[in-house]
């Protein structure tokens, strides 16, 4: 078996972290189980382009369960844990991933899983999907998506008809996009800027551009911390939202002038550019939470920029030519992955058993077009049950008058 990683010593520290994560991750053990009796994935060689930490190495030992062949590469250069790639080397899988790896060593590592020709992909971005239409290979039956910004890419794909096989849109899923962009994003994004900046977040402006799922939830936990929060956005209904939720809200422009922290999750690119960055306060922090690192233009920021250092791990200090002082987390990659560990393992249980049914879900229907789908909500529904008894709720259930109710429509006052 081949395989790239730091270093294979690395292990044991990696078996323990994944066996507490595995703890936390009660629905993924349940269909973990299941998928050992029944080998539902027996003989498919999966390719997984995934953030490799301690809850993803809890998928894969589900996948190879299933009776799956799975290799994996990171979904990002700085996000690999690297005792984690190690254990899983241990357990047999193909890990092609090192934490701090050059762009050129991410698309190489990917060509390394795609060299063993994956009949599934399981993407986090839609970069292994991307490099998979770009070369032009054959013989992939379908994939599953992660992230908001990986559909957004892949829809796109399916309305130009250049999808070359089904996709199912994990992240459509509500126990996926209402738990893990919400809770998961919000409390992850905290963890990695007090990781890197050891800051207070009471009392300060905390700007919050874009307010989608992530958006919200990074809003709710920095209002949670004392943070004077404030929105930017683009979409006018997100904005006015956003007010009602009791935050101010701006053009980043406007922001820029009083903000202390300013982190992006749009999805998009350039939302903080260097007239914004030139309109900061010295001292101002800048990082994203977004998938790509392309939502802050560190063009524009080195353009402006005198001298520059790393003052603290996944801290660098730029020093603006008119003298100001302004930090950049973690290269401007997501800041929570890269100076955190991300998402915790409570929440990524249910992300992960939306990645693991869809791929079964895949092999049980061939006849699926080359569309984005989701995943049918009666299995959405499955994996909030199943979570609800692993938190000890039980919850009502309709009664047949209910259900005849609902279903009528000539019953009124």
């Amino acid at each position: 078996m081949e395989f790239n990683i730091k270093d294979k010593n690395l292990s044991k520290e990696g078996h323990k972290r994944i066996e507490w994560a595995e703890s936390k991750m009660p629905v993924l053990q349940l269909i973990r189980e299941r998928f050992k009796r029944e080998k539902p994935l027996k003989g498919i060689r999966i390719g997984c382009c995934l953030h490799v930490t301690t809850e993803t190495a809890n998928l894969i030992k589900t996948l190879k369960a299933g009776g799956a062949e799975v290799y994996l590469t990171a979904s990002n250069p700085l996000s690999t844990q690297d005792d984690v790639a190690s254990a899983l080397v241990d357990l047999g899988i193909g890990v092609f991933a090192i934490k701090g790896e050059s762009r050129k060593e991410y698309y190489s590592n990917m060509m390394q899983v795609l060299k063993y020709k994956p009949e599934i992909i399981i993407d986090d971005g839609a970069d292994l999907i991307s490099t998979v239409h770009k070369k032009k290979l054959k013989g992939i039956l379908g994939a599953t998506e992660e992230t908001t910004t990986g559909v957004i890419r892949l829809k796109q794909m399916a309305k130009d008809r250049v999808l070359l096989f089904p996709v199912i849109a994990v992240n459509d899923s509500f126990t996926k996009h209402l738990f893990d962009n919400r809770y998961g994003t919000g409390q992850s994004t905290i963890d990695g800027i007090l990781r890197a900046t050891n800051i207070l977040i009471s009392g300060c402006n905390f700007v919050v551009a874009g307010y989608g799922w992530c958006g919200r939830g990074l809003a709710m936990r920095a209002k949670g911390c004392g943070a004077n929060v404030i929105v930017t956005e683009v979409d006018p209904i997100k904005a006015l939202e956003a007010r009602m939720d009791g935050y101010q809200v701006m053009t980043m422009l406007e922001a820029a002038k009083i903000g202390d922290v300013f982190i992006t999750v749009t999805g998009d690119i350039n939302v903080i550019r260097k007239e914004h960055i030139l309109s900061m306060k010295d001292g101002a922090i800048i990082g994203n939470s977004g998938h790509f690192d392309v939502e802050i233009d560190k063009n524009g920021l080195k353009a402006v920029t005198k001298r520059r250092r790393l003052i603290r791990n996944f801290c660098e200090e730029y020093t603006l030519k008119n003298g100001k002082r302004i930090y950049l987390l973690a290269e401007g990659r997501l800041v929570n992955l890269s100076a955190a560990e991300g998402h915790p393992a409570m929440v990524m249980d249910m992300s992960f058993a939306n990645q693991a049914l869809a791929v079964e879900y895949l092999l049980k229907n061939p006849q699926l077009k080359k569309e984005v789908y989701a995943l049918p909500i009666e299995l959405d529904q499955k994996i909030a049950r199943l979570k609800l008894k692993s938190m000890g709720i039980r919850i009502d259930r309709l009664t047949p008058q209910q259900r005849q109710y609902l279903a009528s429509w000539e019953m009124g006052t």
